[in-house]
């Protein structure tokens, strides 16, 4: 018998959406359904849960100010109740996520890495730390720095920040309440490194470059918190020659598959994970079954793939065939307005 997972959709509200959606994944009918509003909140673009799934944490907008919201999880509906938030003047962060007691955020526009402490509420408290990046790249995107993603490395030892602007991976050692850098890596000048996924045995890592349209497979040295590269592949098929902005990198629970997302050509590229070296293998490109796919999300059953289609306004299911990777789409699309984030509750 199938089983109802919760999902949530962060999402730009330059037009008509209003905060958080909230929706489900019916397994068993293969189907997306139950989309609501959770949350009111201005540009909540990224969604992070703690790891005991009980507090939510959002980026969120107000006027002038940015930063991020907390919100507890009902265990009963899978609503979410506001907590509290905290603000700076400027624009908001890119991206948040959450280990333990700390949340760091991601500034595109500030080009800052901040860190925050969450209290045993689940409330962000009110003190926090911030590094401000400088510098710049070959690309007219890269007029200066232009963090991307800040997250936590496998042990928890370090957070990994990924600039789009100065195509550096830098890793900060979190130390009392400040951050401290302990590595740098420079990627191909002119690349805009996005995000950074982890395989499941902490030993590789894969980076995805927004203005190249690649992957990057990095060793991982969780001794020092540094990286080597090995492997750079391309997420668009060599005849392609229109402009493409990579966007998601996911990989499978076993570790065997990784998906990219690309914005333009509008499909997602599945590779296969030789489990000897991590190094890549292009098996597939499919569509994404609309326009923009800015984010994609795989299910806790590793069976079905959720894609956000950001200028269609809408999520698109994918089903996924765990023993080859790949992807097929399925008849079920579910209307929300400028998703830009999935995230799975479980």
């Amino acid at each position: 018998m199938g089983k109802n997972y919760t999902g949530y959709v962060g999402t730009y509200t330059r037009e008509n959406s209003e905060g958080i959606y909230k929706f489900s994944l019916n397994t068993e009918a293969k189907k997306l359904e139950n989309v609501e509003l959770v949350a009111k909140v201005g540009n909540p673009t990224f969604i992070a849960f703690s790891e005991d799934h009980k507090h939510a944490y959002a980026v969120c907008k107000d006027g002038d100010m940015g930063g991020v919201a907390s919100y507890e999880v009902k265990a009963d509906s899978g609503n979410l109740r506001y907590l509290n938030r905290r603000l700076q003047r400027g624009a908001s962060p890119c991206h948040v996520e959450v280990k333990s007691q700390h949340l760091s955020s991601g500034n595109y526009h500030e080009g800052t890495v901040t860190l925050y402490h969450i209290n045993s509420r689940g409330s962000l408290e009110t003190d926090y730390f911030v590094v401000q990046h400088e510098g710049h790249g070959p690309h007219e995107r890269q007029e200066k720095s232009h963090v991307h993603f800040t997250g936590f490395t496998p042990d928890g030892k370090y957070i990994v920040v990924c600039d789009l602007g100065t195509d550096e991976i830098a890793t900060y050692q979190a130390a009392a309440k400040n951050l401290e850098k302990v590595a740098s890596y420079q990627v191909k000048g002119g690349s805009g490194p996005r995000h950074i996924a982890f395989h499941p045995n902490g030993k590789w890592a894969y980076v995805i470059t927004e203005l190249s349209s690649e992957i990057i497979v990095l060793d991982y040295d969780a001794s020092s918190g540094s990286f080597r590269e090995k492997q750079t592949v391309s997420t668009l098929p060599a005849a392609f020659k229109g402009k493409n902005d990579a966007s998601a990198i996911k990989l499978s629970a076993d570790g065997k598959y990784v998906y990219a997302a690309n914005r333009g050509h509008n499909s997602l590229a599945v590779f296969h994970v030789d489990m000897a070296s991590g190094e890549l293998k292009h098996t597939q490109q499919i569509a994404s079954g609309g326009d923009f796919p800015r984010d994609f999300s795989l299910d806790p059953s590793g069976k079905f793939v959720v894609v956000a289609n950001q200028k269609s306004n809408h999520l698109v299911l994918f089903s996924r065939d765990e023993a080859n990777g790949k992807l097929e789409q399925l008849s079920s699309v579910v209307n929300v307005p400028e998703g830009v984030c999935v995230q799975f509750l479980s």
